[in-house]
């Protein structure tokens, strides 16, 4: 990440009609709690003068300009902070729709152009959960929302990581202005390490996001050459023609943010995946303020979280999980308490070490993704430990089993993770005893069923107690506070994000309930392009999207062809025939040998595969008779023949690949 001078300008909002942006003119009066002035001049660059006078030059084109100097230093030198002071409420309640002209613009921002539209163009994260990103275009800027990445599905097989096509944003990589992230979880940040590789621009991020973007980063090698960019609550960064304001919510890890979108032809907000916590267990509920005191001005598009929208009701509070941990803690006090969560839900793992501290258990965490953010959410305050409560995995063994709380992955069941290596007896440090309690602190992810499922059996077979039920609380907003932000909003458009096609139609549901015309609710597909502005909107065409597969150091290189081949050895095997042949005459000098993997037990099928040699003597034989020289028909008898005799006798279609050998 390389340290540079900041190119864009921010703002704190301020009440009432008197918000704008910098725009190369300052405003006339400066609040009066700010200790400077801020002037123009006329060469369109402005400066912050102090109290004596001195003048502080600030630029005023892309970039943003540091105003409180008493922050406090976020880990790593390279990462440029947003920052502003306190935000004020709106003042005049009387405000309505900005007109387009007079709306909240960046700085240096062009008139607009009578034709121009907005465009909406969701390159991931729509009919399906993970992947989430989404381009926001007008004439010559794009702002990138999220860059997240998916886990491959069960016929993926060998893949790691699925990540989005973002061959559009590298075809129109001038007009990129940089990557607005949201919140700090891997299906809206894990693919950045991928995409910057082809569109390195800045990223704009909360103070933990950008911590947790920071480590991924240092794992790829791109430190140095990654722009990081930290923006407070509140703020607002210019970004070519668009003004972006950060606004708090609440989620399943800390600093989530929703966006509103200033743009030429009207606001569209973006909730991120939010729900409405009124009492969070770090830091501030959503500001469900800031939601109204821009429905007040008119809002163009309202893009909603659609993840919870098939569930009645609101999300419980995560403080009430603190509740059931208590009780759970209460009743197994003799026991080892084992507690599987995500890696990335900071407050959970907050609650775990509160409870933990207060029964005076030590608590010591295992599984490099939870180490990795708890690390980092402790440098930067999200996590605050007692002292001597932490322990590393090693002093685990010197303790009381009643004195000893274990945090770890592996909530999913997935192969790796610690909790699925200690179920299988092949951790190396921890080994389930009968008189452990384990407890699940996540629901299973759709896809996920089966393999918790196998986690939680192999572990009751152990002894172990297993705990499942009423241990999580979901991150997502359910039908009623989907309802609550929309009458907040009160946009013109509605267009849900984020889910499965059927959470999207719930999504459209709710909205119509509410009152909305059908023709102003807008399912989008991945690639489409929404064209709108104050007079309508439309899906005008698509653009390419799809889904890269990562498999090891390997990125793009494998596609459908090479799935299918694995799905078909996966299923079938191979057999594999060779033989060698003269190379003027076709002779066979040696073979055919048939090798087979995955088919059948050779052993016990010896005259299976001696019928089989015959069939490939016999398919040779007919190539000779028929003076067919030829290697590739050679081979393409031979698949034949063979492939049609092993249907005959063991209803099975093993990949076949033959190998002829010159001599």
């Amino acid at each position: 990440m390389r340290n540079e001078n900041s190119d864009n300008m921010t703002m704190d909002r301020n009440g009432g009609s008197n918000e704008r942006f910098a725009s190369g003119t300052a405003r006339k009066q400066a609040s009066p709690r700010r200790n400077s002035r801020f002037k123009a001049n006329k060469g369109g660059n402005s400066r912050f003068t102090d109290k004596q006078g001195k003048a502080v030059k600030a630029s005023s084109g892309r970039g943003t300009q540091n105003r409180n100097t008493q922050n406090r230093n976020t880990p790593g030198k390279n990462i440029q902070k947003i920052s502003s002071g306190k935000s004020t409420t709106q003042k005049n309640p009387q405000s309505r729709a900005l007109p387009a002209k007079s709306q909240p613009k960046p700085s240096g921002n062009r008139s607009r152009k009578g034709g121009s539209k907005l465009k909406i163009i969701p390159l991931g994260g729509l009919e399906q959960i993970g992947m989430n990103i989404t381009a926001i275009e007008y004439e010559e800027s794009i702002v990138v929302i999220d860059c997240g990445l998916s886990f491959p599905e069960d016929d993926m097989l060998g893949i790691d990581l699925v990540i989005p096509d973002v061959t559009y944003l590298k075809e129109n990589i001038r007009k990129v202005k940089g990557f607005v992230i949201t919140h700090g979880h891997e299906d809206h940040i894990g693919a950045l390490p991928y995409v910057l590789r082809e569109v390195n621009v800045p990223i704009y991020a909360t103070k933990l996001t950008i911590g947790l973007i920071t480590n991924k980063l240092n794992e790829h090698g791109l430190t140095r050459s990654t722009k990081l960019k930290e923006v407070k609550h509140g703020q607002v960064i210019n970004l070519g023609d668009f003004a972006i304001e950060f606004i708090k919510t609440n989620h399943s890890i800390q600093d989530a943010a929703a966006l509103a979108i200033y743009s030429p032809v009207g606001i569209v907000m973006h909730t991120g995946d939010f729900k409405v916590d009124y009492t969070p267990v770090f830091g501030d509920a959503i500001d469900l303020q800031r939601f109204a005191e821009i429905g007040k001005k008119g809002v163009l598009a309202l893009m909603c979280d659609s993840t919870n929208a098939e569930r009645q009701g609101f999300t419980m509070s995560e403080r009430t999980v603190g509740r059931v941990f208590d009780n759970l803690f209460n009743e197994n006090r003799s026991s080892r308490i084992i507690i599987a969560t995500f890696a990335s839900n900071v407050d959970r793992v907050q609650q775990i070490i509160n409870t933990a501290y207060g029964y005076g258990r030590k608590v010591a965490v295992e599984g490099r993704s939870m180490v990795n953010v708890i690390t980092t959410a402790a440098e930067l305050g999200y996590l605050r430990i007692p002292d001597n409560t932490l322990i590393d995995i090693d002093q685990v063994k010197d303790y009381p089993d009643e004195k000893v709380v274990l945090i770890t992955t592996g909530s999913q069941g997935e192969s790796m993770a610690a909790l699925s290596r200690m179920a299988a007896n092949i951790h190396k440090k921890i080994t389930i005893k009968p008189n452990d309690t384990i407890i699940f602190s996540s629901n299973p992810i759709p896809g996920n069923e089966k393999a918790v499922s196998k986690v939680i059996n192999e572990l009751s077979m152990m002894g172990a107690k297993v705990i499942f039920q009423d241990v999580h609380v979901s991150g997502h907003a359910c039908q009623e506070e989907i309802k609550l932000i929309y009458s907040l909003v009160k946009p013109r458009y509605a267009i849900p994000v984020h889910g499965e096609y059927r959470h999207l139609t719930a999504h459209r549901h709710i909205v119509e309930e509410l009152g909305f015309p059908k023709e102003n609710i807008i399912i989008m597909s991945s690639g489409n392009v929404l064209e709108l502005d104050e007079n309508g909107a439309e899906i005008t065409g698509s653009v390419q999207t799809g889904a890269i597969l990562v498999d090891g150091l390997g990125v793009g290189d494998v596609g459908n062809i090479v799935l299918r081949d694995r799905q078909h050895l996966a299923e079938d095997g191979i057999m594999i025939v060779v033989m060698t042949l003269e190379r003027h005459t076709n002779v066979v000098l040696a073979g055919p040998d048939i090798v087979s993997r995955g088919f059948v037990y050779v052993r016990e099928s010896e005259d299976l595969m001696e019928h089989a040699r015959e069939v490939v003597n016999q398919a040779l034989d007919s190539c000779l008779d028929h003076r067919i020289t030829d290697w590739g028909k050679i081979k393409t008898e031979v698949k034949d023949a063979l492939s049609g005799y092993l249907w005959k006798k063991v209803k099975r279609s093993p990949m076949i690949l033959p190998i002829i050998m010159e001599a």
